[in-house]
C-alpha cells in the first residue's frame, strides 16, 4: 500500500468516527427530549356507577331527625369505600357530602379530611370538558355545598307522585380529596334505574350516575 492510499484510509476512518459520534449525540439528545416530556398520561374514560346505596334513618314520613352513616365513594377506585380519608363524595338520602370543608352539623356525618370541592355547571355532560377556571365550593357549618333540591340543587321533587328526578343539564364537577378532577351526571335515584319510576313502589335511595375521572396529576381535562 502506498503512502497516499494509507493516508486516504486513515482519513476515511476519521470521518467514520466523527459520523458515529454525531449519531450518538443526536440519539442522546432525542432521549433527553423524550424524558423531558414526562410520563405518558393515563386515558380519561367515562364510566357509570350503578345502585350506590344512600340509606338514611328518620325524615319523612315520621319527621324524626335524619341520621345514619353516609355511603362514601372514591372516584379513583370507582367504588364505594369505607376509608375515613380516601373518599371524595358521600351519599345519604338526597344529601351529597364532599370530602372538603367542614361538617354541617347533621348526625353521623363523616369527617372532612381532604380538599374536595364542587362546582355545579349547567350544560350537557359532554359539553363540560374542563375543570380549569371553575370556582369550587366546600361543605361548611352553614350547609352542604350541593343543595338538596330546587333549581340550585341536583333534583326536583314531585309531591303528587312522590318522585325525585335529577334535573336535566346539571353537571357536578368535583375537585377530589387529593386534588384531581371529576364530573358527574346523576341519572337516577331509584334501584336499577327504571325509565318511569313509581314513587310508591320502586325502591329509592340508590344512585346511578355517569362520571369521568382524570387520574393524571395536575390535569383538568374531563373529556
Amino acid at each position: 500500500m502506498t503512502f497516499k492510499n494509507l493516508n486516504m484510509t486513515f482519513n476515511s476512518m476519521k470521518m467514520t468516527s466523527k459520523f458515529l459520534a454525531l449519531v450518538f449525540v443526536a440519539s442522546a439528545f432525542v432521549g433527553c427530549n423524550d424524558d423531558d416530556n414526562g410520563p405518558d398520561l393515563v386515558t380519561v374514560e367515562s364510566k357509570t356507577a350503578t345502585n350506590i346505596p344512600a340509606p338514611q334513618t328518620g325524615g319523612p314520613p315520621t319527621q324524626d331527625l335524619i341520621g345514619g352513616p353516609f355511603t362514601k365513594f372514591s372516584f379513583e377506585d370507582g367504588a364505594v369505600t369505607v376509608s375515613d380519608d380516601d373518599w371524595d363524595i358521600a351519599f345519604r338520602g338526597t344529601s351529597i357530602a364532599i370530602n372538603g370543608g367542614a361538617v354541617t352539623g347533621s348526625a353521623d356525618e363523616p369527617a372532612r379530611n381532604g380538599q374536595a370541592g364542587v362546582a355545579i355547571e349547567t350544560g350537557t355532560f359532554a359539553s363540560v370538558t374542563d375543570a380549569a377556571g371553575l370556582t369550587f365550593a366546600q361543605d361548611s357549618e352553614s350547609g352542604f355545598a350541593i343543595p338538596t333540591g330546587g333549581d340550585n340543587g341536583w333534583y326536583n321533587y314531585n309531591q303528587q307522585v312522590n318522585i325525585i328526578s335529577p334535573i336535566p343539564g346539571k353537571v357536578l364537577v368535583f375537585r377530589t380529596h387529593d386534588g384531581h378532577y371529576a364530573k358527574v351526571e346523576i341519572l337516577s335515584y331509584y334501584k336499577d334505574s327504571p325509565a318511569q319510576p313509581d314513587g310508591f313502589a320502586d325502591e329509592s335511595r340508590f344512585y346511578t350516575f355517569d362520571y369521568v375521572y382524570n387520574p393524571n396529576e395536575g390535569e383538568t381535562s374531563l373529556k
